[in-house]
């Protein structure tokens, strides 16, 4: 289950009180700021960016690869841990605009993550330490620590075990 915040609304779909819930201006800010990101080949700039304008937690050595589109009105709800690596044209969302209501969530991505390529992040989940997410997948809820997940919806194809096992085996078979 995804941890995000509900806000009903009266009349109009939520995406037309958009203003009431974030102010134009850092909305353009944080849209400036993304793009300019999205582009830099320069990884350190791109977290410089990210923690002085956006208020994100970014931990060292992460890298978000070219094209990554964060949140652009919450980005401050999401977080990424140490050496993570966030694959091309990957989405990671804090928000959803619905018909009757918004909801707003953190997104905490762990230490040692991998997110595979064009992949979508829904607001409130977690991806825990070391895990893999493939490639094009749409995580919809949490993602266990160590585990290999994929597709849509999103399924744990190997969990933190089985991956160690895999790993140990490989290993065993490099020696050779």
């Amino acid at each position: 289950m995804r941890r995000t915040e509900r806000y009903r609304v009266k009349e109009n779909n939520s995406l037309w009180h958009v203003y009431k819930t974030v102010p134009f201006l850092k909305v353009v800010k944080n849209f400036i700021v993304i793009q300019l990101a999205r582009y830099t080949p320069f990884l350190s700039m791109k977290n410089w960016l990210y923690r002085t304008f956006l208020r994100m937690k970014v931990g060292e050595h992460t890298a978000f690869a070219l094209m990554v589109m964060l949140d652009v009105m919450f980005p401050e709800k999401i977080s990424v841990g140490k050496n993570s690596v966030i694959g091309y044209n990957t989405t990671i969302l804090a928000h959803e605009y619905l018909i009757k209501e918004y909801r707003l969530g953190t997104v905490t991505i762990g230490n040692n993550v991998m997110v595979g390529a064009n992949t979508t992040i829904l607001p409130g989940v977690r991806i825990g330490d070391g895990a893999i997410v493939s490639a094009g997948t749409l995580v919809h809820k949490d993602v266990p620590a160590g585990a290999f997940v994929g597709g849509n919806p999103m399924r744990v194809i190997y969990s933190k075990e089985e991956m160690e096992k895999r790993m140990r085996e490989d290993s065993f078979l490099q020696d050779d």
